[in-house]
């Protein structure tokens, strides 16, 4: 469904994209509270692209790695907890470097001498 340029699929789209039924849907979105998708004023689900790509995930667990629901649940949990850990150490590291590249402007380094375009053979 990528690049056809809308913004939003109804539930039949999405059922028909990966080939199940609609009651199939509703029934991860029970079970997997990460997969949550908005509803329009009329009650309507609409799913976003971010919405299919986490659905093609959890679809590519169970059918193809042959994860349990929980299993998977699980899978997904602890990925995301380490993406948030990985995060903060990234921010860390970036406090750090920054911290360091401050340090090494402060310092004053010996200039090297200016050379010569002139030799000393002319």
């Amino acid at each position: 469904m990528e690049g056809t340029g809308k913004l939003y699929y109804g539930i039949k789209e999405v059922a028909d994209l990966f080939g199940i039924n609609a009651s199939k849907l509703r029934y991860y979105e029970k079970e997997f509270p990460t997969l949550q998708p908005k509803k329009n004023r009329s009650g309507d689900r609409v799913y976003t692209q971010a919405d299919i790509d986490h659905l093609t995930e959890i679809l590519d667990l169970i059918d193809r790695q042959k994860y349990t629901l929980p299993g998977a649940r699980e899978f997904l949990k602890e990925r995301e907890a380490r993406r948030r850990e990985n995060a903060r150490y990234i921010a860390k590291l970036q406090k750090i470097k920054s911290f360091m590249e401050k340090m090494r402007a402060g310092l004053d380094l010996p200039q090297p001498p200016p050379s010569d375009s002139v030799s000393e053979s002319e």
